[in-house]
This record gives C-alpha cells, structure tokens and sequence, in this order.
C-alpha cells in the first residue's frame, strides 16, 4: 500500500486541496508523503516542511500517525479474509494473501487482482499487486517503483521467478542500508546481480540472515509466515473532520465504518446479534445507541438502515466528536437458498418478513417494547410462561402435556360467585355449562407458591368458552383464570 501513511489520516480529503502528511526528523519536520496536488507543485517526500510551505502556502499538513496506519493495515487484512483465509502482515505497509486455492473460485488472477482492490477501496487505501511463488518474490515486486520498466507481470511457475525478479532494484527486498550501501558500491543494485555473486563469498562478507534472505526469494529455503488470527469482535472508531449535530451528518459519517464493519463479517463468514454506537462528546458520558437484531445481521445496508431509525428517536446531549462501533460476539453466518415459490403462490410458505418488522419496531420503540414469549416446564399456568428474545424459540413444542389452554389469561383470578358456597357450579353472567374437566394441578411445594385446583372448561351464557377452576382447599373458591379464543 503506497499511499498507506497518506490514507491512514486522510480518510475523506479532497485531492484537489495540497495535503501533506509530516513527521519529525532530528527536529525538522519532513514531509513523509504528498498528495497529488501538492505534488504539483513541487512538493516530494523528505523535503523540509518549511521549503514545501515557500512551495506551496496552502499546504494542508498533518502529523504522521503509525497507530492509524497498523489500524487500517489490520482492517484491510480482515477485509482480505473474503477472499483467502491465509493473510499475513507485512508491517508497515505490506499484506500477504495465499492466492493458489482461490483463483479457480474467483476466476483466474485477473478477476481475483480486481477484487482485491475493490477490498482495498472499501478499506480506504490503494494497492500495487503482485502474483509470485514466495512471499518475499511477491513483496519485491509490489515495492517496484511505478512505471518501472522491470514492474513484473503475474509469476505463476517457479522456472520464471528468477528472471522476473533480476531486473528489479535490490532495494525492494529492505535490506539494512549499510548493506544495500556496500553493495552499491560493489555495483550491485539489482536482484539479479545480488544472485550471481558466490553464496560462500557472499555469506561471508553480508552475513548468512542475508543470504538466507535471498533464498527465501527464490523458494531455495522455506518462508513461513504468522497469518492474521481474526478477532471474536470488532470495534472501530473514528473521528470526523468537524463536529456533527444532526441525524443525516452521523448517518452518512457512519456509512463507511458500516461497509468496513461488512468487510470485516464477510472475511469471518461472521454475523452479529447486537451493535452499539458509541457517540463521544467533548465532555461528559457517550450516547450509546444499541441494536439488537431479531436474526443475525452482517450486510451494512439494513443495519445502517436501523441504526438510522435508533439516531432519529436519540436526543443528542452535545455535538458529537468521535463515533465508535462495538459488535457483540461473532457468531456463524448461515446461508439459505430462496424458496422456489413466493408466499401465497402454489403453496408457498410464509415469507422472512417477521425479523425485519420486529426490527423496526425495535428500532424505533426501543427494545423493550418488543420481545417474545416462550413455554417453560411448568404446570402452573401462570409460571409456564416467560418473556423471551422474539423469534428465538419458533418451532419449539409444547413444554408440558397438558390438555386445551387458552390463549388469554386473567393477571390475577377472578372470584366467582357460587350459590352454595363452592359446593355448586359458579355463575358469571349467567349460569355456566360444563364442557371439560376437571383437570388437577397440584405442585409448586418447592418454592412456597404451591397450588390445588381443579380445573373446568365451561361454555357461558353469551357462548364464550371459559377455563374455571375450583380450589381443593377450604373453602374451595371459585375463580375466573383465562378465556378462549
């Protein structure tokens, strides 16, 4: 990544303004690297900040920030992921991608090449590529200066490395620069005068690491490398270039942490059940903006869209100066063929409608004001039940075998009225026809809240089907606990 030091502080810069990004050197500030406008004019790396400004008074400068550089070099390698799962660092500017399983999947070097730098647009960087059999051979010739006449096409073969690596420059392989030095003088400045000096020769006057580097460029000793082990999470932050107080301005300086945080699940095969938004104020507490999603989420588009719906309802306390985005754990992504008939044609099955409206709603009312319910193993009607995550428990059975329940019952009993004193049948309305029954239900010794009835199905004056029971305790009461549908 050539420009990596540039992207890594200058993540949405207009190129037409002279940016620059500096470091300091023995106290003199030097221009590390140079956009393209300023290049124009005359601006080049190493230059004095002070000659560029005579250059160029506009000069926009930035100090060099090499914790934002590992950053987006990590991102890009978790982006990377999508396309192989062997990605390796190559600090400060470099990542390594085994390609040999993956070019029949993409089709061939060309499309996989391409979709490579889509990656790397998405990230928010640019790359040089280079296809060659040995990771060393691979870096060399992507570290080839632009428009280097020796630049080498794709190496596929062994028996071609040698002579596409000849012609490049000896300083691709980052040599110590006392080395490259001395062998400058020896008129050594290419790969291939490197490998026609003599091996004992050699060794002996730059040392056998060096010599052990030459012939991990050409495959002669192995060149393992430590791939990039993906994490559980992903947390991402960034701050704009000018405070932002209303919903569309976060929403569209959001938009690209969201295709990162894409990128990132599409390299794990990953989803996520939960996202909050942290958005930082000059001074006291963050707004935590949090989503929980009713199926588990990984595309950017729908999940920016909620979170959009989130920022609506949020009051903001202060003008926000960084955003961050905290997922919960990854969990495996699963994907699904789409049902050959649409819902309601020639049978076809209800639709995947229900995550997304339970989505919404959460989004906009907020997450308690949506959730399931689920059975639990109990006999007591009133505890064989407890709120849960919707959808969560679809398809799951009965919890306990038990006879016809109704689907609506009373928070608290309601006492009926019995001629007799609980001896005879209970009225509501009217007198009661019995239907079913009685079914008992005796339990709950074990945390004081035991029960003895005995319940009845009974048919009401005005036709309404009712769960009645009677208690088996003096002085068995009647009551009114739930009503069928």
């Amino acid at each position: 990544m050539p420009t990596l030091v540039f992207d890594a502080v200058y993540r949405e810069a207009d190129a037409s303004r002279p940016l620059a990004v500096i470091e300091s050197v023995r106290r003199v500030q030097r221009i590390v690297i140079a956009g393209r406008a300023a290049r124009a004019r005359g601006v080049a790396p190493g230059m004095a900040l002070a000659v560029a400004l005579t250059l160029e008074p506009r000069l926009d400068t930035r100090d060099r920030d090499m914790d934002a550089e590992r950053a987006l070099l990590e991102r890009l390698a978790a982006a990377a992921g999508e396309l192989t799962p062997r990605v390796s660092l190559e600090p400060p500017d470099g990542v390594l991608l085994e390609v040999r399983g993956s070019l029949a999947l993409f089709g061939g070097v060309e499309a996989l090449c391409a979709r490579v730098r889509a990656v790397c647009r998405r990230v928010g960087t640019r790359a040089r590529l280079a296809l060659a059999p040995t990771p060393l051979a691979a870096l060399a010739g992507a570290r080839a200066p632009r428009g280097h006449a020796a630049a080498p096409s794709p190496v596929m073969h062994r028996a071609q490395l040698i002579g596409a690596l000849a012609p490049l420059p000896l300083a691709t392989l980052r040599l110590p620069q006392d080395t490259l030095a001395r062998l400058a003088k020896m008129g050594v400045t290419e790969i291939g005068a490197a490998l026609r000096l003599p091996r004992a020769g050699f060794a002996r006057r730059f040392g056998h690491d060096t010599l052990a580097t030459l012939d991990r460029l050409v495959g002669r000793e192995a060149a393992p490398r430590r791939a990039v082990v993906p994490r559980e999470r992903y947390r991402a932050r960034a701050e704009p270039a000018y405070e932002l107080t209303s919903q569309p301005a976060l929403v569209a300086f959001l938009a690209p942490m969201l295709e990162a945080l894409e990128g990132f699940l599409r390299g794990r095969q990953g989803s996520i059940t939960a996202l909050e938004c942290r958005l930082h104020h000059r001074g006291g507490a963050a707004t935590r903006c949090r989503l929980r999603f009713a199926q588990p989420a990984f595309a950017a588009a729908p999940i920016g869209f909620l979170l959009a719906e989130r920022l609506a309802a949020t009051t903001l306390a202060a003008p926000v100066m960084a955003c961050e985005l905290v997922t919960s754990r990854l969990v495996p992504r699963r994907s699904a063929s789409a049902a050959l008939w649409q819902p309601g044609e020639h049978g076809g099955g209800p639709g995947n409608e229900a995550p997304e409206l339970i989505e919404r709603l959460r989004a906009r009312l907020g997450e308690q004001s949506v959730y399931g319910l689920c059975l639990v193993p109990e006999h007591r009607p009133e505890a064989a039940w407890r709120i849960a995550e919707p959808l969560a428990h679809r398809g799951a059975g009965t919890a306990v075998a038990a006879d016809r329940r109704p689907l609506w019952l009373l928070s608290t009993p309601l006492p009926l009225p019995s001629p007799a004193g609980g001896h005879a049948w209970p009225q509501y309305e009217g007198p009661l026809e019995k239907l079913a029954g009685p079914e008992r239900i005796e339990t709950g010794w074990w945390d004081d809240r035991d029960v003895a009835r005995d319940y009845y199905v009974v048919r009401s004056r005005a036709a309404a089907l009712l769960w009645i029971y009677r208690e088996r305790q003096p002085p068995h009461a009647w009551f009114l606990h739930g009503v069928f549908g």
